[in-house]
């Protein structure tokens, strides 16, 4: 695959990032150096190092900026497929940046909400609060008195980020035909949900609505509280939302201090974000310290909803059957909820797999029920799931990211308190529905209409196959499993009847010839030419020929 000429210069990073952290036998194997005609004594430059291999992943990542960043926190997501100790370094990605200026910040306002910052604005702040590879974070308040938290959009960053993504996907193209680990990690597929996800990213409309689809569920809730989102000054490029002052979770003394209770506070962000799962189906999927705080008046508060998670009614009740047969040692109920949840593969290894979820559930067997973490649950099953090259959906596993980190904030807050516990009366309710009467003839119905217009559409299907094949058109596919080992023995079957035939041939062709010359007692000499020891000539010639290449390509 020949690299693109506009790309050349950030393809000379990549390579020579990989080759500083000790990563050069990957450009030598991609073939990075002939493509880039790339000397070869940078090798030389790939210095010793003492640092572990997910250490280095981590490092070149952080080096290669923005892009290369949310690939490695995003795949941080991803404990279903990488070895922990890489989880673990991917975690420590930052992309903090240095903020751009408040001139540029200004002036991309005005662009992208068409009106001078004066009529929109009555105070901006010039210092941002926070500044992130995509953008950064400024206060301010609208004319109408209300005081707010613009997020507004690196400028150029969408055209870097495009740029690598094109690079990304190459280099995957390039390694999935080298390396047979790069589709068995199915580092494809991760890198173009990462590549979607990180695009809807830099649509910040998108993140205004995922807002706004939560703060639903709150709606008759005056204990959890969602920012609100300004629209009429919100655009692609810049989010304006209401500003919350509070405490950060991670800030366990300033909340002590200030009163709050901790363990309510741990049961409020467990309870809320639980039914966010298991109720609404669609959830906050990086509910980190950083995300969360509490309010004055005791309010807990999401905030920043760029990356959620979506499950539909038939996901949730499967996700319930897998985690129940997990608690109950059930291997066979484990297997059938993965097989509903997961796309399994054709040649898929039961008695391996079955083998695999019988060692996992002895890991939990001793371990009180209470005591169990689920996230940690849910990533083991995942484990499992992928080295038998299940292919789980992107919203399961952000879950299971999801329940983690909200394990670590729970242990931070009030290690004593038991998520599992909790989360069992949601796994009663989910229950009760799939066995709901209404639920039932909800399902029924379906299966019926489902039925009804199959057997509907068959005479139109039977008319369209009765037409091809008067038509000569029908095509007639044979699956042999031992295809090769056929065609082997076709070959030889056909290369023996072929010597027997010309050496048939020839036998009649000079039997003929010596019996015509008995009987006329005429000599075998036409002009002069002895015909007969010719013949034998050519014959011996021709068939030493066929010999020669039937054994020579091991056919006969």
């Amino acid at each position: 695959m020949a690299v693109r000429i506009k790309h050349v210069g950030r393809y000379r990073e990549i390579a020579m990032a990989l080759v500083r952290h000790g990563f050069g036998y990957m450009v030598e194997e991609l073939g990075l150096f002939q493509l880039l005609a790339i000397p070869r004594r940078w090798m030389s430059r790939e210095a010793p190092t003492t640092k572990t291999l997910s250490e280095r992943i981590r490092l070149v990542l952080q080096e290669l900026g923005p892009a290369f960043v949310k690939l490695g926190q995003l795949a941080s997501t991803r404990a279903d497929l990488l070895p922990e100790s890489v989880i673990r370094e991917l975690v420590k990605l930052q992309d903090q940046v240095p903020p751009f200026s408040s001139e540029t910040a200004r002036g991309i306002l005005e662009q992208e909400l068409d009106t001078p910052l004066e009529e929109i604005f009555s105070r901006f702040e010039d210092t941002p609060v926070a500044a992130a590879s995509i953008g950064q974070v400024h206060l301010g308040k609208l004319r109408s008195g209300e005081a707010v938290a613009i997020k507004i959009q690196r400028p150029g960053i969408s055209r870097i980020v495009q740029r690598d993504l094109d690079i990304l996907r190459e280099l995957t193209a390039m390694a999935e035909k080298r390396w047979d680990w790069v589709k068995q990690y199915q580092i494809p597929q991760m890198v173009e949900e990462y590549a979607q996800a990180l695009m809807a990213e830099l649509d910040y409309t998108v993140e205004g609505r995922n807002t706004e689809k939560i703060a639903q569920q709150y709606q008759q809730d005056n204990k959890v509280k969602i920012p609100l989102i300004y629209w009429d000054q919100t655009s692609s490029r810049v989010l304006t939302m209401e500003y919350i002052e509070g405490i950060k979770l991670n800030d366990r003394d300033e909340l002590i201090k200030r009163g709050h209770d901790l363990n309510n506070i741990a049961q409020r962000l467990v309870d809320s974000l639980l039914n966010q799962i298991f109720i609404h189906g669609f959830f906050h999927a990086d509910p980190h310290p950083g995300n969360l705080m509490v309010l004055k008046d005791g309010r807990l508060a999401f905030i920043d909803f760029g990356m959620v998670g979506s499950l539909s009614d038939e996901m949730k009740q499967h996700l319930a059957s897998l985690i129940i047969g997990l608690m109950r040692k059930d291997t066979d109920s484990m297997i059938r909820a993965i097989e509903k949840l997961g796309m399994m593969p054709d040649d898929m290894d039961l008695r391996g797999l079955h083998s695999d979820l019988d060692k996992l559930r002895s890991k939990y067997y001793d371990i009180p029920f209470s005591k169990i973490s689920v996230g940690q649950a849910l990533n083991d099953l995942f484990g499992v799931a992928q080295r038998h090259r299940v292919v789980m959906p992107a919203d399961i596993l952000l879950l299971g990211k999801s329940l983690l980190t909200m394990e670590g904030v729970i242990e931070h807050l009030d290690p004593s308190l038991s998520i599992v516990d909790m989360a069992e009366p949601f796994g009663r309710k989910l229950i009760k529905e799939r066995f709901n009467p209404g639920r039932i003839k909800n399902r029924l119905f379906r299966s019926a209409a489902d039925m009804a217009e199959s057997v509907m559409g068959l005479p139109g299907q039977l008319r369209q196959l009765s037409s091809i094949i008067s038509k000569g058109k029908l095509r007639l596919e044979i699956s042999v499993p031992e295809l090769d080992a056929l065609m082997r023995r076709m070959d030889q079957i056909s290369n023996r009847l072929s010597f027997s035939i010309v050496l048939l041939a020839f036998c009649i062709i000079m039997v003929g010839l010596i019996i015509g010359s008995s009987i006329s007692h005429q000599s075998t000499m036409l002009w002069d030419i002895p015909v007969i020891e010719i013949g034998f000539l050519v014959a011996i010639l021709m068939v030493a020929f066929l010999l020669y290449s039937i054994f020579k390509s091991g056919r006969f």
